[in-house]
């Protein structure tokens, strides 16, 4: 999970930055951390890039038409449909599910012909595990959504693509989040273009924070390795009920968030 959702709130309320510059910073330390910790990953073979590829067609697009609404919505509408969304998350990944491997059989044609289904170790099992890419129509258009939110508000999709491709594509969660940190840089990236192109991007803010959040990334990346699913998944949706409730302090004007908005 990017870490730009944490920053901007930090850099405007302690640090007294404006929120613009808060976001442009915000969006070149997702770019390094997502840069930073996917050798880990790939490495790991949790990183599923045939189909992060394909998604981030969706994605991308997504973020070049928030970047063309930015300063359309009012951004307390936006708070509190993210503060929807991420409770929706929440909500999806806590369901049973009754496995994410080659149990299922409903292997939709277009996941097949892309030869998208795969495998990855589980170093608490110790063994390959193998999974397929379920209803991929269904992920292209979370990702549109996601990659749309991710550039109206600055922050990193990963809050968003990895319920997404936990719930919709029926994938791993060590799967869902390598792949999703993979996708992540390229989402930035066509988001930081349009703030720096304004000058929102401050070099001397932006490079500490960008430092700070790389060591975070890697330390996290390997964290990763040796948890298992079902612990990365209720860290995730505690993540995920925090920041609700932070998205909907933004939207009424309330609590911390009250000077970005």
């Amino acid at each position: 999970m990017a870490s730009g959702i944490f920053i901007v709130p930090i850099l405007t309320i302690f640090g007294h930055i404006d929120i613009r510059t808060a976001i442009g910073a915000s969006i070149v330390s997702v770019i390094a951390c997502s840069c930073s910790s996917a050798p880990p990953f790939l490495k790991a073979r949790l990183t599923n890039v045939r189909l992060a590829i394909v998604l981030e067609t969706a994605t991308t697009a997504g973020a070049l038409s928030g970047v063309l609404l930015a300063g359309g919505i009012p951004r307390s509408y936006l708070f509190l449909i993210f503060g929807l969304i991420l409770l929706l998350s929440a909500r999806q990944m806590l369901a049973k599910r009754h496995g994410t491997a080659l149990a299922s059989t409903n292997l939709r044609p277009a996941a097949g012909m892309w030869r998208l289904d795969s495998s990855y170790p589980d170093r608490a099992l110790g063994r390959d595990i193998a999974y397929r890419v379920e209803r991929l129509p269904i992920g292209m258009l979370l990702m549109y959504f996601a990659g749309l939110i991710s550039a109206l508000l600055g922050i990193g999709s990963g809050v968003l693509k990895v319920p997404a491709m936990d719930t919709a594509l029926r994938l791993p969660i060590k799967v869902s989040s390598a792949t999703s940190n993979f996708m992540i840089c390229v989402t930035a990236a066509a988001s930081a273009s349009a703030y720096l192109v304004r000058g929102y991007i401050v070099a001397p803010i932006a490079g500490p924070v960008a430092l700070g959040s790389v060591v975070g990334a890697i330390l996290g990346a390997r964290f990763l390795m040796s948890f298992s699913n079902d612990r990365i998944r209720l860290l995730f949706v505690a993540a995920l009920g925090v920041l609700a409730v932070q998205m909907f302090l933004a939207a009424f004007g309330t609590g911390l968030y009250r000077g970005t908005l």
